[in-house]
């Protein structure tokens, strides 16, 4: 004898050895020895067991289900009894088995209750189980389909359409995805290498700023229409600015203002664009600066913190008088400075210098007098403004007369795709001359935040690393007691609201962001500093890769590079950081070695670096 039973929702069928009332044992069909319990048992029977369980499959395929569903009424009813009604006479043991096995395989029909006992499914829920079964063929099919394209180096539409979020933020669950999933499974490919061979992307650079916006612009990088209110007429300042900027600029912060009052006394204007007069707290433009948080740069491009409109309404550009929050300071000849005065005004943009235009004139070899010549426009200005910033370098304590050179380096890209480094000499006559005027702004406001009881996003460095704080505190590293970023509204988010804290203090009218213990202000910090570190740490991968990508198009073979800490050095002349093998354990930090390139490439992010040699230092 045997017994067809049940187990795990399986029907098996097994010879029987020895049963009681609770349960069988059993040899099962591949002779293994087993116990089943009574109550999972639906009959007994004698024969062959294989052609019986066979037999009882093949029946049941045949047993339409429609049919099968339309005879069982609204009742509970056995196997049995759908059995006798279904085949119109009492069923052998392979029709129950048959129409068990049937029953069982169709749980949106028929729902199990007990053992052999079912109950039809209502006819609504049917006909959604049905549908449901029904979009799922048909998107499997549509997955298959797509999946079939990609493997053929098509493209179809609806995955070009999605490539960015399956690329970088893929819901598992989509069709696009799984297709996607499926035919770089199929190709053994990589989702990058899928989309770069099938054209989706054309290059690394594009995949990576795909990631990034992804990520920080999820909502994408462009603008909603957001008009500049009007703005009342501030009273003009009787002072001709300039600004010294990049060429590439076109958020131009800050310009500067010189007036000879006699006496050898001079009066110092510095002069910062001034959007967060147009912005009203809570506005659709001010919840853009909080969700942008600084304008994004890399080599090629960049994401613009404010939409271009706000941009060309405040940048100082020459050629007009611009909304400015201002800042005088009379200066004796004895580089002595006086009280500052600070003013909301409109001020006459009369110049954008650019550094590769003046540069060339003004700097350490050319000499920084023109023996009364003007070679360029304000030269005796800047010549007057350079050794202003030098006498307040001394006042600072961070004045370095023989300093050797060292240079910061920026990738170009021309329209071919060529890459080119260009190389700004630190601590130049103009970088310090516009370094030390902000450091001169930043500090003074910074204390007059402090100095009336407004919190702001403090740079601080009483000692350690450099931090963001909500209070004052000394930064050791520049040698100020204060010190905040103001003069760069157009681009940073700091910014704005330091500066929508300071215009509290000169207008009476004006109201501050935030006060003491804001929860708000803490908020505003966290974001901000999240964001700026992100967004300089995407600026260095892009700088590194266009890096790789300069050292393969002049071929390189061997770089020196200065040693940073153990393995990890700096290429000399590139924005790029990497390790190298075989650098000598007691090789100090700051010396320079020579090293072979023994793999390079810029798709794959990858240099590998081995040591040859010190070399003799460089200026770097």
């Amino acid at each position: 004898m045997n017994i067809f039973y049940e187990e795990s929702g399986q029907f098996k069928v097994a010879a029987i050895v020895q049963k009681n009332d609770a349960t069988y044992q059993v040899d099962t069909q591949h002779g293994k020895r087993t116990k089943v319990k009574a109550n999972h048992v639906f009959a007994e029977f004698d024969g062959d067991m294989a052609a019986f369980l066979d037999k009882a499959q093949a029946e049941a395929g045949e047993i339409d289900t429609d049919l099968l569903w339309e005879v069982c009424g609204a009742e509970e009813f056995t196997a049995e009894a759908i059995a006798e009604e279904y085949f119109g006479h009492a069923p052998s043991k392979t029709e129950l088995a048959a129409t068990l096995i049937a029953l069982y395989a169709a749980p949106m029909y028929f729902y199990k209750k007990a053992k052999g006992v079912f109950k039809a499914a209502p006819e609504e829920t049917l006909k959604q189980a049905l549908a449901a079964i029904e979009r799922k063929k048909q998107q499997d099919a549509q997955i298959e389909a797509w999946a079939e394209a990609l493997q053929q180096g098509e493209m179809p539409s609806e995955i070009a359409a999605d490539l960015k979020t399956i690329l970088h933020a893929p819901d598992k669950q989509s069709l696009t995805y799984k297709a996607f999933a499926k035919a770089a499974d199929a190709l053994k490919l990589s989702a990058y290498g899928l989309a770069k061979r099938n054209g989706g992307i054309t290059a690394l650079p594009q995949y990576l700023l795909d990631g990034f916006e992804m990520k920080h612009f999820p909502k994408g990088t462009g603008f909603a229409d957001m008009d500049v209110p009007a703005l009342p007429e501030w009273p003009k300042a009787d002072v001709a600015a300039f600004s010294i900027d990049d060429e590439s600029t076109t958020e131009v912060d800050d310009a500067l203002s010189l007036t000879d009052l006699g006496g050898g006394m001079k009066r110092v204007g510095i002069h910062i664009a001034a959007p967060s007069l147009g912005v009203a707290a809570g506005s659709e433009i001010e919840q853009t600066i909080y969700a942008r948080q600084s304008t994004v740069y890399f080599p090629g491009g960049k994401i613009t913190m404010l939409p271009e409109n706000w941009i060309a309404a405040f940048s100082l550009d020459a050629g007009a008088y611009r909304p400015a929050v201002s800042i005088y300071f009379d200066v004796d000849a004895e580089f002595k400075v006086g009280e500052p005065v600070c003013r909301i005004e409109a001020v006459n943009i009369v110049e954008n210098l650019r550094i590769q235009a003046i540069e060339p004139h003004f700097n350490a070899e050319a000499g920084l007098d023109s023996d009364g010549q003007s070679l360029f426009a304000h030269h005796h200005d800047l010549i007057w403004f350079y050794q202003f910033a030098v006498a307040l370098q001394k006042a600072r304590g961070k004045y370095e007369e023989n300093r050797a050179p060292q240079y910061d380096y920026g990738i170009e890209l021309d329209e071919d795709g060529k890459v080119s480094v260009s190389r700004r000499e630190r601590g130049s006559p103009i970088d310090t001359l516009v370094s030390e005027m902000m450091i001169l702004a930043n500090s003074t406001w910074a204390q007059m935040l402090d100095e009336n009881g407004l919190p702001g996003l403090f740079r601080v460095q009483p000692s350690g690393k450099v931090r963001m704080s909500t209070q004052s505190e000394p930064h050791i590293g520049m040698g100020v007691q204060h010190y905040g970023w103001f003069t760069s509204p157009l681009r940073r988010a700091a910014d704005y609201i330091n500066q929508k804290q300071l215009i509290s203090l000169i207008d009476d009218a004006a109201a501050p962001l935030f006060q003491k213990n804001d929860a708000g202000l803490f908020a505003a910090l966290r974001d901000f500093d999240t964001a700026y570190s992100a967004y300089a740490d995407f600026q260095r991968e892009m700088e590194a890769y266009w890096s790789l990508v300069y050292l393969e198009q002049q071929g390189a073979k061997d770089v020196t590079a200065t040693i940073l800490k153990e393995d990890l050095v700096r290429i000399d002349g590139l924005p790029l950081v990497a390790r190298a093998n075989g650098i000598p354990f007691d090789a100090l930090p700051k010396s320079q070695v020579l090293l072979n390139i023994t793999g390079l490439d810029s798709e794959k992010q990858f240099i590998a670096l081995n040591y040859v040699k010190a070399v003799a230092p460089q200026a770097v």
